[in-house]
């Protein structure tokens, strides 16, 4: 058992590298933001969007959220970004408000920027409706059950 531990420590690897944990690594660059406003599908049901677009210098504090200058409810006819969810009109017991919940109100809370980073670690992630389309492949169209 213990040759077995010590095969498997020998292929694990942490996100340092090779560098030992008592030696400082020089950080890596930040990769750059992407900036293009193109709307990103999204992985799973209620997944926040993800933001597509640089929110650098954005002020989202108690005084101000600059957000919602394009995203609130009254700005989007001129700016023609997507308004938030109704859902950030909502409190804690589902009532609607006339402005956005407290709860709601720091969007970087739930919603990122992205970057042009590649993955630390492989992801094997696949989205219900690629499953949804492999298992008509597999079963024929008839009698999956499934509805759109």
């Amino acid at each position: 058992m213990l040759a077995a531990a010590t095969a498997l420590a020998v292929d694990l690897r942490g996100l340092r590298g090779p560098t030992p944990i008592g030696e400082t690594k020089e950080s890596a660059q930040i990769a750059r933001e992407i900036n293009d406003d193109a709307r990103r599908s999204r992985n799973y049901p209620e997944q926040p969007p993800v933001i597509p677009h640089s929110i650098r210098g954005y002020e989202v504090s108690l005084n101000a959220n600059r957000c919602l200058s394009c995203h609130g409810r009254r700005m989007t006819e001129m700016s023609q970004a997507p308004m938030i969810s109704v859902t950030h009109f909502m409190d804690r017991d589902d009532q609607i408000l006339a402005t956005v919940s407290a709860r709601r109100y720091f969007c970087t809370q739930c919603h990122v920027p992205q970057h042009e980073a590649k993955p630390l670690v492989p992801n094997g992630f696949t989205d219900i409706d690629t499953l949804i389309e492999r298992q008509r492949k597999t079963l024929g169209t008839a009698g999956t059950g499934a509805r759109q």
